[in-house]
């Protein structure tokens, strides 16, 4: 498994204005999708979050956000690693993603971008 990168995972009240200072500090456009009823900005390598408490509280629950090059891949070696796939890789609008708890009790997002 290729693990390109790791995003900063932040629930924000108010995505619009949080948006504008996270372009600054990364230097970037921010990338907008939604999620169910979040609203999602990626901006450089934070990951802001804005939406219903109830849909927050468990996304702080997510330690990161991983970048990998094949989540298929991923999935294979960390449930060989004894690692629990609490969502199986569904598709995005990005290539796909699915949710991971380590045998440590850890949670991570792991994702890939298919281009």
């Amino acid at each position: 498994m290729e693990i390109m990168g790791a995003s900063l995972r932040i629930c924000v009240a108010d995505i619009e204005t949080a948006i504008p200072f996270y372009e600054r500090l990364a230097g970037g456009t921010a990338q907008r999708f939604a999620r169910g009823g979040v609203q999602v900005a990626a901006i450089g390598s934070f990951l802001l979050m804005s939406g219903p408490e109830a849909e927050l509280e468990i996304l702080r629950k997510v330690t990161a956000t991983i970048a990998v090059k094949d989540v298929g891949e991923a999935r294979e070696l960390l449930t060989g690693l004894g690692a629990r796939i609490l969502v199986e890789p569904v598709p995005t609008p990005a290539g796909s993603n699915m949710l991971a708890m380590h045998p440590d009790g850890s949670l991570f997002e792991y994702v890939d971008q298919r281009g």
